[in-house]
C-alpha cells in the first residue's frame, strides 16, 4: 500500500478538502485521508493500495498545495502490532 505524508503550514492548510480534492486523489489512487495538526503544522496522510507516493507533486497540486510550502515524508516501515497472547514462544 502507498503511504505519504505531506507537512503543510496550517496557515496554509486552514481550508477543508474539497469534493474536487478527493476527486483527483481518487484518480491518483487515494483511499485514505488523514489529518493531523498542531498550532504550526497540518499533516495530510494519504493512503491507497493503487498510490505511487512517488508522484506527490500531482498529490500537492490535487490538493491546492505548491511543493514550495509542502514537505513529503516517505514511510520507512509499516507493521500491524497484535495483543495476541504468548503462545508459548521464547521472547527475548
Amino acid at each position: 500500500m502507498g503511504h505519504l505524508v505531506l507537512l503543510v503550514p496550517t496557515d496554509v492548510a486552514d481550508g477543508p478538502i474539497g469534493s474536487s480534492a478527493i476527486e483527483a486523489l481518487a484518480r491518483l489512487g487515494v483511499t485514505t485521508v488523514s489529518l493531523a495538526a498542531d498550532n504550526h503544522t497540518t499533516a495530510i496522510i494519504l493512503e491507497g493500495w493503487a498510490f505511487d507516493p512517488t508522484r506527490s507533486g500531482a498529490a500537492i497540486e490535487a490538493l491546492g498545495g505548491s511543493p514550495d510550502e509542502v514537505r513529503t515524508l516517505q514511510p520507512i516501515a509499516h507493521m500491524a502490532v497484535s495483543a495476541a497472547p504468548n503462545q508459548g514462544g521464547i521472547l527475548p
